[in-house]
């Protein structure tokens, strides 16, 4: 587990990539260029670690591409301390930029090979979840709720009730919404029943699967 001066170097070169496609968050940015995203990769993908792009690992999923992970991040609006749910842990690498952030995550996984994988992965990094659940993610986590941010990382062809219910007011739910191509949409909680939406164009996403267990 080793992260060297060159990947480092690569990050950064990475970090730049990012800022050129708009990212403008200089907390998000010093994220990304933080997290060592080769350790979520398997060893001999090293050369694809620092491309800006998706790559797929265990269980038929992907570790997504850095801009997605910024992008996603940015609209979240992470404050140092709150208290962030993120739905798909995947890889971790999301989870570990969120941590990086300051953030107190909760993050649900329902492929269990890459939610035992991670489980024990993100501690050796020194990125310590408040709390990592094998479970659905459409039911969100309501013995935590309520939530600063909700974070979806898998396209869902619906928004799910149960995440808007757990935002607090003012919190914001970020979900690429679709089948085949999502769109990324923001939802800002006003009060008990209204809420803000906003779009931020098309992405592509490993599906959002409900719980098969």
């Amino acid at each position: 587990m080793k992260d060297t001066f060159k990947h480092k170097g690569l990050r950064q070169q990475l970090v730049n990539i990012i800022k050129t496609k708009g990212i403008q968050d200089e907390n998000v940015l010093k994220a990304i260029g933080n997290v060592p995203r080769h350790l979520f990769m398997d060893s001999g993908f090293l050369d694809h670690a620092y491309q800006d792009k998706a790559f797929p690992i265990a269980a038929d999923q992907t570790i997504s591409q850095p801009y997605t992970v910024a992008f996603q991040t940015e609209l979240l609006n992470v404050k140092k301390g709150d208290k962030i749910l993120e739905i798909g842990t995947g890889s971790g690498y999301q989870t570990a930029v969120l941590c990086e952030l300051g953030a107190k995550v909760f993050s649900i996984e329902r492929q269990l090979e890459l939610f035992k994988k991670t489980i024990n992965f993100l501690p050796k990094l020194g990125y310590r979840a408040k709390k990592l659940v094998f479970g659905d993610g459409y039911k969100g986590l309501p013995e935590e709720a309520p939530f600063d941010g909700i974070i979806v990382t898998a396209g869902a062809p619906f928004v799910p009730k149960p995440l808007l219910n757990q935002l607090k007011i003012g919190g914001r739910l970020v979900i690429p919404v679709g089948n085949d191509v999502q769109v990324m949409t923001l939802f800002i909680r006003k009060d008990e029943k209204e809420f803000e939406q906003h779009e931020f164009g098309e992405f592509r996403f490993v599906p959002l699967l409900e719980d098969k267990n």
